[in-house]
């Protein structure tokens, strides 16, 4: 028997190869559409395209320098005012010794303090004796009016009155005479108030509170207008007409406002 051939199975040239189960479905550089087209994608190229242009921040920055070259020279000009008027301040003091002035009151006397029977309002009012000392050897003081003098017993104003303009020389001490007037409206209530209290202690408490425009001169120099108040305290042994009036203490504190 002849010698059977051997067939062998030859493979298929033409056929395409298995795809593998890890290869893409869509071939490279391709996206698939939402309609199952494939897209075209292209790498970019920069070359291309030509160079990408370059954004530049510099305003941003020139404004803040000059901001901050602003500020250090507003600064700078600040600190050199402040070191002036503190050497000028200086040199002033130095020169000048300033000292405040002093204020005491030194008498009272009452010329009216009666109750009126129509409207049992009470009539007051008192002459006031006033001590001011100007201690400075190279300052005068002038007092330009528009003052404001009030006499108080406990939150009730008895009455009231005002300084006369005058200039007070260097290490001048002036006594001033002012008289003070006012009316106090329920007067009743007030007296009987003044009355249990000189029986209590003795002696009446008052305040007198001042407000006055001076002006300063340094040699012959004015200075601006500035304001200043005057708190005194003091106890008198009673508040009645015609009869003298002494005062148990008094003590007075100055305050200056530009």
């Amino acid at each position: 028997m002849a010698d059977q051939q051997k067939i062998h199975p030859v493979p298929d040239v033409e056929a395409p190869p298995e795809a593998s189960p890890s290869a893409p479905l869509v071939p490279l550089a391709t996206s698939k559409s939402d309609t199952g087209d494939p897209v075209e994608q292209h790498p970019l190229n920069s070359q291309s395209h030509g160079p990408s242009p370059v954004k530049h921040s510099t305003a941003p920055k020139k404004r803040r320098s000059c901001c901050c070259r602003c500020m250090c020279w507003t600064l700078s000009l600040l600190l050199l005012l402040i070191v002036i008027l503190g050497i000028i301040v200086g040199i002033l003091f130095l020169v000048f010794r300033p000292k405040l002035p002093k204020y005491s009151i030194d008498g009272l006397r009452v010329t009216q303090f009666d109750l009126s029977s129509v409207n049992s309002s009470l009539s007051a009012s008192f002459d006031v004796n006033i001590t001011a000392r100007n201690p400075n050897k190279r300052i005068g003081i002038y007092y330009d009016g528009g003052s404001h003098i009030t006499v108080w017993y406990n939150e009730t104003q008895l009455c009231e009155g005002a300084l006369p303009k005058f200039y007070q020389g260097h290490r001048n001490t002036t006594v001033l005479v002012l008289p003070m007037t006012g009316q106090v409206q329920n007067g009743t209530v007030l007296l009987t108030a003044l009355q249990q209290q000189q029986q209590m202690t003795g002696n009446i408490p008052l305040r007198l509170r001042a407000k006055q425009t001076v002006r300063v001169k340094l040699g012959s120099l004015k200075l601006m207008k500035m304001k200043f108040r005057i708190r005194c305290r003091l106890v008198v042994n009673a508040l009645s007409a015609n009869n003298a009036i002494r005062i148990s203490s008094s003590s007075c504190s100055f305050r200056l406002r530009l």
